[in-house]
């Protein structure tokens, strides 16, 4: 059963206002040939958001008139790319790939983003059927800036999410466990620890990302926000600093136990897992070899097809297995933003308007399996019928109870580097709250000394 055969049975296919599409002829007030004949230049990442939206692409030229000239770099150089290309002057992309975390933030920090809300707010510009309340708070707040401020602006508008999700193995759980899923955190540890040693070395217990670098940080903070609970982590700080950034809390019990999980599912590994990035992680789960991985949620479409997963069909969903009552987790965002010196702002709006409308929202999703409106989720569409059903709720219970995985300060690669690498002295056998002392004394030193950003 698809995800929208369950829909249908529960709301008998009623829409939702939220979910109206674009109005291809224009007739919702908007002029969307105002810049016929402008070349719209898109920098993007190798991300299946990516591939979702190509071949859509002269749709967007046939109801604007304008040419998108989209150049697509590899996900290892676009970073590199990205600094270089939104720092020009003119910027060389009206619209690029911006990632809703840390880098956003810095981009802002250094005048180097346009504001949107001013977009948004001219209807002229906007479509009324554009609902950005469709975007979960949580989302939105990710890219608003000054992030204390009554005040603060909206600097992005979010293309794709990821929450931290359990992925688990069907036929080993059944082999190895009794097909018993874990009921709480605790409970997978367990098992987890369990099916390893019975592997032998054939199969694992988990994987996980293993590497030490910034990059893996998201994922550990998922099964951080698990063990914190609900007790606030506003941003800019998050859960990592109590109110200031002089004041690092890593020594709370909640999230000293949040590492040491994490290190557990990595000690249920195979031996190489300290080297192991999310490719790696997630061929290794693909190819029917770890009966449990916890990463980002994008993965699951490509989990259930067989030219390039040995275990389609066999995947199972859940959400984090909670701590407490209820389950919590974190989300990552990949949004769409305008550089500050971009040629064509104004087209550069209709762009991501168009990009990021329920209608395509819900078409590019089909490839990400993060679509980030709650209409993409909520009405019978191209998306729903494509996700699994078991996929489809677990993500979407995700969502609804995910906290952002960002920091908001230009330091925090660098924190978030040193906290991989007390997850490594952890999984080595030094005791997590010795660990976790010395990297606060890291942190503060970190936070107190030059910034070279």
């Amino acid at each position: 059963m698809t995800f929208s055969g369950l829909l249908a049975a529960v709301s008998n296919c009623q829409r939702s206002p939220l979910s109206d599409h674009i109005d291809l002829n224009g007739n919702e007030g908007l002029r969307w040939q105002q810049f016929a004949g402008t070349e719209l230049h898109l920098l993007l990442n190798d991300h299946p958001w990516t591939h979702g939206i190509e071949p859509y692409l002269a749709e967007f030229q046939t109801l604007t008139g304008i040419q998108p000239r989209p150049q697509v770099v590899p996900e290892p150089d676009y970073f590199q790319v990205m600094e270089r290309v939104i720092r020009a002057e003119p910027a060389q992309a009206d619209v690029f790939f911006l990632p809703m975390d840390s880098t956003a933030y810095r981009f802002w920090n250094e005048a180097l983003l346009l504001p949107l809300t001013p977009f948004i707010g001219d209807p002229h510009l906007t479509a009324p059927t554009y609902n950005l309340f469709d975007f979960p708070e949580g989302f939105r707040l990710t890219a608003m800036y000054p992030p204390e401020s009554e005040e603060k602006e909206l600097y992005g508008i979010p293309a794709t999410f990821e929450a931290y999700i359990l992925f688990y193995n069907k036929r080993l759980v059944n082999q190895y466990a009794g097909g018993q899923i874990p009921k709480s955190l605790d409970d997978l540890l367990v098992a987890a620890a369990d099916i390893n040693r019975q592997g032998r070395g054939e199969v694992f217990g988990a994987v996980m990302r293993g590497v030490p670098a910034d990059t893996i940080l998201d994922t550990v903070t998922g099964i951080v926000l698990d063990c914190w609970g609900q007790r606030p982590a506003p941003l800019p700080y998050n859960i990592w600093f109590d109110g200031d950034w002089s004041q690092p809390r890593l020594s709370d019990a909640r999230i000293v136990k949040g590492l040491e999980a994490y290190t557990r599912l990595m000690q249920a590994g195979p031996a190489n897992i300290k080297a192991m990035n999310w490719l790696e992680a997630t061929q290794l789960f693909q190819a029917g070899k770890a009966a449990f991985y916890i990463d980002a949620s994008l993965f699951g479409p490509g989990f259930e097809d067989p030219s390039q997963s040995t275990i389609a069909g066999d995947v199972g969903y859940a959400t984090l297995p909670p701590v407490d009552q209820s389950s919590l987790t974190g989300h990552w965002l990949w949004g769409l933003g305008i550089p500050r010196t971009a040629r064509q702002p104004q087209a550069a709006w209709m762009f991501i308007q168009w990009a990021t409308s329920p209608s395509m929202e819900a078409k590019i999703g089909v490839a990400t399996g993060g679509a980030p409106r709650f209409s993409s989720w909520l009405t019978p569409s191209v998306y729903t019928e494509a996700m699994n059903v078991d996929y489809a709720l677990a993500v979407q219970t995700a969502m609804q109870t995910s906290r952002s995985t960002a920091v908001l300060h230009p330091q925090w690669h660098r924190v978030a580097q040193a906290i991989a690498m007390t997850l490594h002295e952890i999984y080595d056998g030094e005791a997590a709250e010795t660990a976790v002392a010395r990297l606060e004394m890291q942190i503060r030193q970190i936070m107190a000394g030059p910034h070279p950003d």
